[in-house]
């Protein structure tokens, strides 16, 4: 069986959360350490567009993060957080905030769990402040570039 190649966003009305979901052909303990290993995390996170400098990355439980997106045209766009838990390789929880919009953090709760034949599912629940800053995060395209970064997450997948 393949894995479903489609990120799906969910954002109930009225309510400060965005649920997405999306299954990759690789094991939870891979998927997890491409979440938490710098050399992995700027090889596929984001659009195709940007390319991803990690600042620093302390991925343990009360470490921080900061990496920084720039496009072809030198445009610069930052982000950091911090980790709240890091259960391997089934739990993440952080917190991410643009630095372009600063106060607007979200806390972003990840679970992943193994499926048959060396695949596994990736949950995120994303809570935001006010349902205002979910709706300003959804519209600036958290969805295309979600997409695109997990595409590119499937692709580093593949190389190991």
């Amino acid at each position: 069986m393949t894995a479903t190649k489609t990120t799906v966003v969910s954002a109930e009305p009225g309510l400060p959360f965005v649920d997405v979901t999306r299954e990759f052909d690789a094991p939870a303990e891979r998927v997890f350490r491409a979440h938490t290993d710098p050399e992995l995390v700027a090889q596929w996170m984001g659009p195709r567009k940007y390319v991803t400098q990690i600042d620093h990355f302390d991925a343990r439980t009360g470490g921080a993060y900061r990496f920084s997106q720039s496009d072809g045209e030198g445009n610069v766009f930052a982000f950091h957080g911090s980790f709240h838990e890091l259960s391997s390789p089934h739990r993440l929880v952080q917190t991410f905030e643009f630095e372009g919009a600063p106060g607007h953090v979200s806390l972003d709760a990840a679970k992943i769990e193994d499926l048959e034949g060396g695949r596994c599912r990736l949950t995120v629940h994303s809570t935001f402040q006010s349902v205002e800053d979910r709706d300003a995060m959804l519209s600036a395209g958290m969805t295309d570039g979600m997409n695109e970064g997990y595409e590119r997450l499937d692709e580093v997948l593949a190389q190991r």
